[in-house]
């Protein structure tokens, strides 16, 4: 019986993290993307993906993690450091939810 409660447990705080790390508004997403559109396209597919990428239809999370890289330091690139050195993490996860919602091209 013991067992069986913890496996519960452990599956309601899976669910609940999960549904933390992925609350992105992709609607809020699309008008804080405005100026991302100039190099990765309007609505996530760049006229130039070899040298800006599409971010249409990529991870949510994996979107998030970029852009924290790049606001920290970890991935060096000067114009998207500028570009994500003002959102917040809300705002990081509006812009992901956004470019996920967005069918790949």
């Amino acid at each position: 019986m013991r067992t069986i409660a913890t496996i519960a447990c452990g599956a309601l705080l899976v669910a609940a993290s999960g549904a933390v790390c992925a609350g992105g508004d992709a609607a809020a997403g699309k008008t804080k993307a405005a100026s991302c559109g100039g190099c990765h396209g309007a609505n996530g597919i760049s006229a130039a993906p070899d040298v800006n990428p599409s971010l249409a239809g990529m991870d949510e999370s994996a979107l998030v993690t970029a852009m924290k890289e790049y606001k920290d330091g970890t991935r060096d690139h000067a114009t998207m450091k500028v570009m994500v050195m003002t959102l917040s993490d809300e705002d990081m996860a509006d812009i992901a939810a956004f470019y996920a919602s967005q069918p790949a091209k």
